[in-house]
Protein backbone atom coordinates (compact mmCIF):
# COMPACT_ATOMS: atom_id res chain seq x y z
CA UNK A 1 0.00 0.00 0.00
CA UNK A 2 1.03 3.35 -1.00
CA UNK A 3 0.78 7.02 -0.24
CA UNK A 4 -2.52 8.22 -2.32
CA UNK A 5 -1.03 11.16 -4.60
CA UNK A 6 -2.79 14.41 -5.09
CA UNK A 7 -3.42 15.29 -8.41
CA UNK A 8 -2.14 19.21 -9.24
CA UNK A 9 -0.59 20.94 -11.53
CA UNK A 10 3.08 21.02 -10.97
CA UNK A 11 2.89 24.63 -13.35
CA UNK A 12 0.59 25.88 -10.84
CA UNK A 13 0.79 28.66 -8.27
CA UNK A 14 1.23 27.51 -5.00
CA UNK A 15 -1.96 28.53 -2.80
CA UNK A 16 -0.42 30.16 -0.11
CA UNK A 17 -1.90 28.89 3.78
CA UNK A 18 -2.38 31.66 5.49
CA UNK A 19 -2.97 31.75 9.63
CA UNK A 20 -4.48 34.35 12.13
CA UNK A 21 -2.64 37.16 13.48
CA UNK A 22 -0.55 36.85 16.09
CA UNK A 23 0.04 40.06 17.71
CA UNK A 24 -1.65 39.78 21.14
CA UNK A 25 -0.97 41.48 24.44
CA UNK A 26 0.88 40.02 27.46
CA UNK A 27 -2.24 38.51 29.44
CA UNK A 28 -3.19 37.17 25.68
CA UNK A 29 0.20 34.97 25.64
CA UNK A 30 -0.29 34.13 29.15
CA UNK A 31 -3.93 32.97 28.11
CA UNK A 32 -2.65 30.96 25.41
CA UNK A 33 0.51 29.59 27.58
CA UNK A 34 -2.40 27.68 29.38
CA UNK A 35 -4.96 26.92 26.95
CA UNK A 36 -1.73 25.09 25.19
CA UNK A 37 -1.87 22.63 28.21
CA UNK A 38 -5.74 22.02 27.81
CA UNK A 39 -6.87 24.19 31.08
CA UNK A 40 -9.72 26.55 30.46
CA UNK A 41 -8.89 29.46 32.83
CA UNK A 42 -9.78 33.07 33.12
CA UNK A 43 -8.85 35.93 35.24
CA UNK A 44 -10.32 36.51 38.49
CA UNK A 45 -9.55 39.56 40.70
CA UNK A 46 -8.21 38.91 43.87
CA UNK A 47 -9.46 41.69 45.55
CA UNK A 48 -13.23 41.80 44.94
CA UNK A 49 -13.16 37.92 42.73
CA UNK A 50 -14.86 39.43 39.29
CA UNK A 51 -14.04 36.59 36.52
CA UNK A 52 -13.52 38.71 33.27
CA UNK A 53 -12.52 38.58 29.52
CA UNK A 54 -10.98 38.65 27.79
CA UNK A 55 -7.83 39.00 29.44
CA UNK A 56 -6.46 42.29 30.94
CA UNK A 57 -4.07 43.68 33.13
CA UNK A 58 -6.25 44.94 36.10
CA UNK A 59 -9.55 44.34 37.09
CA UNK A 60 -12.20 46.53 35.06
CA UNK A 61 -14.38 46.71 38.06
CA UNK A 62 -11.99 47.84 41.28
CA UNK A 63 -8.33 48.26 39.42
CA UNK A 64 -7.49 44.91 41.48
CA UNK A 65 -5.12 42.73 40.67
CA UNK A 66 -5.70 39.65 38.64
CA UNK A 67 -4.72 35.90 38.78
CA UNK A 68 -5.62 33.21 36.65
CA UNK A 69 -8.25 30.79 37.81
CA UNK A 70 -9.47 27.25 36.38
CA UNK A 71 -13.24 28.16 35.68
CA UNK A 72 -16.18 25.84 34.54
CA UNK A 73 -16.21 25.70 30.42
CA UNK A 74 -20.38 25.68 30.31
CA UNK A 75 -22.46 28.54 28.82
CA UNK A 76 -25.44 29.58 26.97
CA UNK A 77 -25.59 30.95 23.54
CA UNK A 78 -27.12 34.74 23.50
CA UNK A 79 -26.87 35.43 19.71
CA UNK A 80 -25.16 34.26 16.79
CA UNK A 81 -23.59 36.09 14.00
CA UNK A 82 -22.19 35.20 10.33
CA UNK A 83 -19.20 36.74 9.08
CA UNK A 84 -19.39 36.95 5.48
CA UNK A 85 -16.52 39.85 4.79
CA UNK A 86 -12.74 40.54 6.22
CA UNK A 87 -9.77 42.20 5.59
CA UNK A 88 -7.77 39.64 7.47
CA UNK A 89 -5.79 36.90 5.14
CA UNK A 90 -6.73 33.84 7.17
CA UNK A 91 -10.67 34.73 6.86
CA UNK A 92 -11.16 35.36 4.19
CA UNK A 93 -10.00 31.80 2.80
CA UNK A 94 -12.47 30.57 4.94
CA UNK A 95 -15.79 32.56 4.76
CA UNK A 96 -18.49 32.54 5.54
CA UNK A 97 -17.74 32.32 9.83
CA UNK A 98 -19.92 31.58 12.25
CA UNK A 99 -19.31 33.93 15.86
CA UNK A 100 -21.57 34.36 18.96
CA UNK A 101 -22.19 35.61 22.03
CA UNK A 102 -22.04 32.89 25.52
CA UNK A 103 -22.83 33.93 28.37
CA UNK A 104 -20.27 31.74 30.49
CA UNK A 105 -21.50 30.30 33.68
CA UNK A 106 -17.78 31.66 35.51
CA UNK A 107 -19.46 35.09 34.91
CA UNK A 108 -18.78 37.10 31.46
CA UNK A 109 -20.31 37.19 28.12
CA UNK A 110 -17.44 36.62 25.66
CA UNK A 111 -17.07 36.42 21.96
CA UNK A 112 -16.84 32.72 20.76
CA UNK A 113 -15.66 30.86 17.65
CA UNK A 114 -19.70 28.65 16.86
CA UNK A 115 -20.52 25.04 16.31
CA UNK A 116 -22.51 24.89 13.14
CA UNK A 117 -24.92 23.22 15.48
CA UNK A 118 -25.37 25.56 18.08
CA UNK A 119 -27.82 28.70 18.01
CA UNK A 120 -29.27 31.10 20.60
CA UNK A 121 -30.40 29.92 23.49
CA UNK A 122 -28.85 26.44 23.49
CA UNK A 123 -26.00 24.84 26.24
CA UNK A 124 -22.55 24.88 25.13
CA UNK A 125 -19.22 23.66 26.33
CA UNK A 126 -16.69 26.59 25.44
CA UNK A 127 -13.29 24.89 24.76
CA UNK A 128 -10.12 27.02 25.39
CA UNK A 129 -8.01 26.16 22.08
CA UNK A 130 -5.09 27.10 19.96
CA UNK A 131 -5.64 28.62 16.32
CA UNK A 132 -3.19 28.01 13.73
CA UNK A 133 -1.27 30.68 15.13
CA UNK A 134 -0.64 29.80 18.17
CA UNK A 135 -2.88 31.71 20.59
CA UNK A 136 -6.33 31.21 22.33
CA UNK A 137 -9.66 31.23 21.18
CA UNK A 138 -12.66 30.58 22.83
CA UNK A 139 -14.71 27.78 20.46
CA UNK A 140 -18.17 26.96 21.96
CA UNK A 141 -19.57 23.64 20.93
CA UNK A 142 -22.78 21.85 21.71
CA UNK A 143 -23.45 20.22 24.98
CA UNK A 144 -24.66 17.03 23.69
CA UNK A 145 -22.97 14.40 22.23
CA UNK A 146 -22.08 15.75 18.59
CA UNK A 147 -20.10 14.62 15.28
CA UNK A 148 -17.29 17.96 15.27
CA UNK A 149 -15.78 16.96 13.19
CA UNK A 150 -19.09 17.80 10.30
CA UNK A 151 -17.90 21.90 11.51
CA UNK A 152 -15.52 22.89 9.30
CA UNK A 153 -14.70 25.54 11.48
CA UNK A 154 -13.83 22.84 14.12
CA UNK A 155 -11.56 21.12 11.97
CA UNK A 156 -9.47 24.52 11.51
CA UNK A 157 -8.55 24.08 15.40
CA UNK A 158 -7.63 20.33 15.23
CA UNK A 159 -5.78 17.89 13.56
CA UNK A 160 -8.03 15.29 11.91
CA UNK A 161 -6.75 11.70 11.67
CA UNK A 162 -9.35 9.71 9.94
CA UNK A 163 -8.56 9.92 6.38
CA UNK A 164 -4.97 10.93 7.27
CA UNK A 165 -1.19 9.93 6.55
CA UNK A 166 0.81 9.48 9.36
CA UNK A 167 4.26 8.49 9.75
CA UNK A 168 5.80 6.66 13.23
CA UNK A 169 9.69 7.47 13.59
CA UNK A 170 10.13 4.03 15.52
CA UNK A 171 7.45 1.39 15.23
CA UNK A 172 9.41 -1.40 16.71
CA UNK A 173 9.25 0.40 20.42
CA UNK A 174 6.49 -0.71 22.80
CA UNK A 175 5.23 3.15 21.96
CA UNK A 176 5.42 3.16 18.84
CA UNK A 177 3.49 -0.26 17.94
CA UNK A 178 1.05 0.92 20.39
CA UNK A 179 0.74 4.63 18.14
CA UNK A 180 0.48 2.39 14.74
CA UNK A 181 -2.25 0.65 16.17
CA UNK A 182 -4.20 3.70 17.59
CA UNK A 183 -3.73 5.77 14.42
CA UNK A 184 -4.89 2.68 12.42
CA UNK A 185 -7.65 2.20 14.54
CA UNK A 186 -8.98 5.54 14.26
CA UNK A 187 -9.37 5.64 10.34
CA UNK A 188 -5.77 7.04 9.27
CA UNK A 189 -5.85 6.12 5.35
CA UNK A 190 -2.07 5.24 5.69
CA UNK A 191 0.48 4.75 8.89
CA UNK A 192 4.00 4.60 7.78
CA UNK A 193 5.71 2.75 10.38
CA UNK A 194 9.53 3.91 10.38
CA UNK A 195 11.83 0.38 11.28
CA UNK A 196 15.38 1.24 12.60
CA UNK A 197 18.44 -0.77 12.43
CA UNK A 198 18.38 -4.31 10.28
CA UNK A 199 15.33 -5.77 8.93
CA UNK A 200 14.13 -8.73 11.19
CA UNK A 201 12.60 -12.11 9.85
CA UNK A 202 10.11 -11.37 13.12
CA UNK A 203 8.62 -7.96 10.67
CA UNK A 204 7.13 -10.15 8.21
CA UNK A 205 4.88 -12.25 10.71
CA UNK A 206 4.15 -8.95 12.85
CA UNK A 207 0.77 -8.49 13.50
CA UNK A 208 0.80 -5.36 13.89
CA UNK A 209 2.91 -4.29 10.87
CA UNK A 210 0.40 -6.21 8.92
CA UNK A 211 -2.49 -4.32 9.86
CA UNK A 212 -4.47 -3.18 6.69
CA UNK A 213 -3.48 0.39 5.82
CA UNK A 214 -0.08 0.13 7.19
CA UNK A 215 3.61 0.15 5.67
CA UNK A 216 6.92 -0.27 6.87
CA UNK A 217 9.75 1.57 5.82
CA UNK A 218 13.14 1.02 6.79
CA UNK A 219 13.91 4.75 8.87
CA UNK A 220 16.75 5.31 11.30
CA UNK A 221 16.64 8.51 12.80
CA UNK A 222 20.59 8.26 13.70
CA UNK A 223 21.29 8.14 10.02
CA UNK A 224 20.21 11.30 7.81
CA UNK A 225 20.90 9.47 4.71
CA UNK A 226 17.87 7.13 6.11
CA UNK A 227 15.69 9.73 6.80
CA UNK A 228 16.05 11.52 3.30
CA UNK A 229 15.49 7.87 1.91
CA UNK A 230 12.58 7.54 3.87
CA UNK A 231 11.33 10.63 2.74
CA UNK A 232 11.52 10.30 -0.77
CA UNK A 233 10.24 6.63 -0.46
CA UNK A 234 6.72 8.03 0.73
CA UNK A 235 6.46 10.38 -1.90
CA UNK A 236 2.86 11.32 -1.79
CA UNK A 237 1.72 13.44 0.93
CA UNK A 238 2.28 13.31 4.45
CA UNK A 239 -0.18 15.19 7.32
CA UNK A 240 1.14 13.97 10.80
CA UNK A 241 4.47 12.94 12.11
CA UNK A 242 5.04 11.20 15.46
CA UNK A 243 8.28 10.70 16.87
CA UNK A 244 8.50 8.04 19.10
CA UNK A 245 12.34 7.36 19.24
CA UNK A 246 14.26 7.57 22.50
CA UNK A 247 17.01 5.89 23.93
CA UNK A 248 16.97 4.43 27.58
CA UNK A 249 19.57 3.57 29.20
CA UNK A 250 21.14 3.90 33.20
CA UNK A 251 24.25 6.11 33.90
CA UNK A 252 25.61 8.82 36.29
CA UNK A 253 27.90 12.20 35.47
CA UNK A 254 30.74 10.92 37.23
CA UNK A 255 29.56 7.47 38.46
CA UNK A 256 29.30 5.09 35.94
CA UNK A 257 28.97 7.98 33.22
CA UNK A 258 28.60 5.51 30.05
CA UNK A 259 29.82 7.66 27.51
CA UNK A 260 28.76 5.66 24.37
CA UNK A 261 25.58 5.54 25.60
CA UNK A 262 24.92 8.97 26.16
CA UNK A 263 26.51 9.88 23.11
CA UNK A 264 23.65 7.35 21.41
CA UNK A 265 21.10 9.09 23.14
CA UNK A 266 21.58 12.39 22.31
CA UNK A 267 21.56 11.19 18.28
CA UNK A 268 18.63 9.49 18.48
CA UNK A 269 16.65 12.29 21.06
CA UNK A 270 17.79 15.28 20.29
CA UNK A 271 20.24 15.24 16.66
CA UNK A 272 16.73 12.37 15.72
CA UNK A 273 14.65 15.13 16.51
CA UNK A 274 16.06 17.55 14.28
CA UNK A 275 16.99 15.07 11.37
CA UNK A 276 13.06 14.44 11.29
CA UNK A 277 12.12 17.87 11.62
CA UNK A 278 14.28 19.27 8.91
CA UNK A 279 13.14 16.61 6.48
CA UNK A 280 9.52 16.58 7.12
CA UNK A 281 8.22 19.61 8.43
CA UNK A 282 8.53 21.40 5.26
CA UNK A 283 6.40 18.09 4.13
CA UNK A 284 4.10 18.83 6.68
CA UNK A 285 3.84 22.88 6.12
CA UNK A 286 2.40 22.01 2.42
CA UNK A 287 -0.63 20.15 3.89
CA UNK A 288 -4.10 21.98 5.11
CA UNK A 289 -3.72 20.34 8.61
CA UNK A 290 -0.29 19.00 9.32
CA UNK A 291 0.81 18.22 12.91
CA UNK A 292 4.28 17.10 14.49
CA UNK A 293 3.97 15.21 17.50
CA UNK A 294 7.14 14.42 19.77
CA UNK A 295 6.73 11.80 22.27
CA UNK A 296 9.28 12.76 24.55
CA UNK A 297 10.30 11.86 28.74
CA UNK A 298 8.97 14.25 31.77
CA UNK A 299 12.79 13.71 32.49
CA UNK A 300 13.70 16.64 30.42
CA UNK A 301 11.90 18.59 32.93
CA UNK A 302 15.10 17.72 35.56
CA UNK A 303 17.84 16.07 35.34
CA UNK A 304 17.81 12.63 36.67
CA UNK A 305 20.69 11.08 38.81
CA UNK A 306 20.62 7.59 38.01
CA UNK A 307 19.60 8.41 33.76
CA UNK A 308 21.68 11.45 33.64
CA UNK A 309 22.36 10.97 30.11
CA UNK A 310 18.72 10.08 28.86
CA UNK A 311 17.61 12.96 31.21
CA UNK A 312 20.04 15.28 29.67
CA UNK A 313 19.15 14.55 25.88
CA UNK A 314 15.37 14.17 26.39
CA UNK A 315 15.88 18.32 27.93
CA UNK A 316 18.03 19.47 24.89
CA UNK A 317 14.92 17.25 22.68
CA UNK A 318 12.43 19.53 25.00
CA UNK A 319 14.41 22.88 23.73
CA UNK A 320 14.58 21.60 20.34
CA UNK A 321 10.70 21.49 20.41
CA UNK A 322 9.91 24.87 21.71
CA UNK A 323 12.50 26.53 18.37
CA UNK A 324 10.55 24.29 16.17
CA UNK A 325 6.77 25.29 17.70
CA UNK A 326 7.83 29.15 16.50
CA UNK A 327 9.75 28.13 13.19
CA UNK A 328 6.22 26.65 12.24
CA UNK A 329 3.74 29.42 13.37
CA UNK A 330 3.80 31.22 10.64
CA UNK A 331 2.94 27.94 8.45
CA UNK A 332 0.15 26.39 10.85
CA UNK A 333 1.79 23.04 11.53
CA UNK A 334 0.86 22.12 15.04
CA UNK A 335 4.15 21.04 17.03
CA UNK A 336 2.69 18.84 20.11
CA UNK A 337 4.65 17.64 22.78
CA UNK A 338 3.18 14.42 24.86
CA UNK A 339 5.18 13.89 27.97
CA UNK A 340 5.28 10.48 29.76
CA UNK A 341 6.67 9.00 33.53
CA UNK A 342 8.24 5.94 33.33
CA UNK A 343 7.04 3.85 30.57
CA UNK A 344 5.35 0.23 30.96
CA UNK A 345 8.04 -1.77 28.13
CA UNK A 346 11.40 -3.00 28.21
CA UNK A 347 13.34 -0.11 29.21
CA UNK A 348 11.74 0.37 32.33
CA UNK A 349 11.78 -3.12 33.87
CA UNK A 350 13.59 -1.80 36.58
CA UNK A 351 10.79 0.95 37.98
CA UNK A 352 8.39 0.41 39.71
CA UNK A 353 4.72 1.12 39.40
CA UNK A 354 3.19 3.22 38.71
CA UNK A 355 4.26 3.39 35.07
CA UNK A 356 2.62 3.99 31.97
CA UNK A 357 0.94 1.34 29.67
CA UNK A 358 2.04 2.16 25.85
CA UNK A 359 -1.92 2.29 25.05
CA UNK A 360 -2.54 5.12 27.00
CA UNK A 361 0.32 7.22 25.46
CA UNK A 362 -0.74 6.26 21.80
CA UNK A 363 -4.86 6.84 22.81
CA UNK A 364 -3.75 10.52 24.09
CA UNK A 365 -1.49 11.33 21.86
CA UNK A 366 -4.79 10.76 19.10
CA UNK A 367 -6.77 12.80 21.64
CA UNK A 368 -4.20 15.54 21.84
CA UNK A 369 -4.25 15.89 17.47
CA UNK A 370 -8.11 15.54 17.82
CA UNK A 371 -8.40 18.37 20.57
CA UNK A 372 -5.51 20.55 18.98
CA UNK A 373 -3.50 20.62 22.52
CA UNK A 374 -0.20 21.42 22.00
CA UNK A 375 1.08 20.14 25.50
CA UNK A 376 -0.30 16.45 27.35
CA UNK A 377 1.02 14.68 30.39
CA UNK A 378 0.19 11.34 30.76
CA UNK A 379 0.43 9.68 33.39
CA UNK A 380 0.29 10.70 37.33
CA UNK A 381 4.17 10.63 37.56
CA UNK A 382 4.29 13.21 34.32
CA UNK A 383 1.39 15.04 35.41
CA UNK A 384 2.78 15.09 38.98
CA UNK A 385 6.46 16.55 37.39
CA UNK A 386 4.35 19.03 35.37
CA UNK A 387 2.89 20.78 37.98
CA UNK A 388 5.62 20.42 40.60
CA UNK A 389 8.17 22.29 37.87
CA UNK A 390 5.01 24.89 37.13
CA UNK A 391 4.57 26.13 40.55
CA UNK A 392 8.43 26.33 41.84
CA UNK A 393 11.49 24.88 39.18
CA UNK A 394 13.97 25.03 41.83
CA UNK A 395 12.16 22.94 44.61
CA UNK A 396 11.54 20.59 41.99
CA UNK A 397 15.04 20.22 40.88
CA UNK A 398 16.33 19.79 44.36
CA UNK A 399 13.49 17.29 45.43
CA UNK A 400 13.89 15.02 41.88
CA UNK A 401 16.73 13.69 43.29
CA UNK A 402 16.36 13.17 46.78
Amino acid sequence: MTATREKRDPLARKRLRHVPMGLRSRAMHALSARAAQGRFVLQACTECGNVTYPPRDACPQCWGELSWQDQPDGGQVLCETTVRVSTDLYFRDHMPWRMGKVLLNAGPVALVHLHAALHPGDQTVVRMMIDRGGNAALFAIPAEGTDLMSDPQWREFVVPVEGRIALVSDARSAIGRAVVKELQARGAELVVAGLPGPSLAADANDAVFNLDRVQTIALDVTDATSVAEAASRIGGPLDIVVNTARHVRTGGVSANPGFVEQRRAFEVSAMGFSRLASTFAPILAGRPNGAFVDILSSSALCGEVHQAGFAAAEAARHSLLQSLRQEMRATGVRVMSVFTGPVEDADHQHVPPPKVAPSRIASSVVDALLNGREQTCVGDAAQDAMERWLTDPALFVREKNL
